[in-house]
């Protein structure tokens, strides 16, 4: 188990927002040294979910393999990565992914002779993810911001959560008030909302998501459940290039592109780093 003795970065970012305080927080612990790719899995699950429950926010770790051979070193970095919520580690998480990915690259960690691309290695597979503030404009990022996409594979809403609601407006999906005792009754996992949104707007569709068993009442922004979304509104909406608004109280953007001969989704987004500082414990 990690102690004092040995100290680690961490960095709690915004995700899916261009704003501080926006989005979905994420905590990354950043495990480093050389060999510690190998070591992630020997660490302490309990002292994880300490960690994760201290700072009350979903918790991201990953560290780094030995270094690859120069030459690959330029085209990408890669690391291992696991997500925590406050009470259990959970397989794919695609807002503190997206948060991991902005740290790494903007922190400093991932070198800018790199190409910008990062393979994070998962209980879920390999997810790759990409800066592409260069091609902003063409990728629909507004304003010219540092933009990062994730590649995921294509998902079932049942690998997702227990249940999806479509409701006929994105008026309705706001105005849902939920029980959450209810919901922790009904559901293993979690429940979708969703609605299509008004039409002229620059959103193609609204979406919560509830989760209290997994000790998330609301999540503020869930990029891995869009991986279901984006095949079921592209075939609904007759279009592979899509935009998803979370309605959670603090909101976030989610650009989509649906490849369906490779059945991967493209998830792009922005971050905000709000807190760095150096886990002790």
């Amino acid at each position: 188990m990690p102690t004092s003795t040995r100290s680690h970065r961490f960095a709690v970012v915004d995700a899916f927002t261009d704003v501080a305080f926006r989005g979905n927080p994420a905590a990354v612990c950043l495990l480093d040294g050389a060999g510690s790719g190998a070591r992630i899995h020997d660490v302490d699950r309990k002292w994880m979910l300490a960690v994760a429950a201290e700072s009350s926010t979903r918790r991201t770790r990953r560290s780094s393999p030995p270094p690859p051979p120069t030459e690959a070193r330029r085209r990408r970095a890669r690391f291992h990565i696991r997500w925590f919520t406050t009470v259990t580690e959970v397989e794919l998480c695609g807002h503190a992914t997206l948060a991991a990915a902005h740290f790494l690259l903007t922190g400093g960690v991932v070198g800018t002779g790199t190409t910008g691309a990062i393979e994070f290695v998962t209980m879920s597979g390999l997810v790759k993810a990409r800066n592409r503030a260069q091609d902003s404009a063409t990728h629909g990022v507004d304003r010219g911001g540092f933009c990062i996409e994730l590649a995921f594979p294509v998902a079932s809403v049942e690998e997702c959560a227990s249940g999806e609601i479509e409701l006929s407006s994105s008026e309705e999906v706001a105005r849902l008030y939920p029980n959450f005792i209810e919901i922790q009754e009904c559901a293993k996992r979690a429940i979708i909302i969703a609605g299509p949104a008004p039409i002229g707007s620059q959103v193609d569709f609204i979406t919560l998501l509830f989760a209290p068993n997994v000790a998330i009442n609301e999540d503020q922004v869930c990029g891995s459940v869009h991986c279901a979304f984006a095949p079921y509104w592209a075939k609904k909406l007759g279009k592979t290039r899509l935009t998803a608004q979370m309605a959670s109280s603090r909101g976030g953007t989610l650009r989509l592109e649906l490849n369906e001969h490779a059945q991967r989704v493209r998830i792009r987004g922005e971050a905000v780093t709000v807190m760095v500082g150096t886990l002790l414990a």
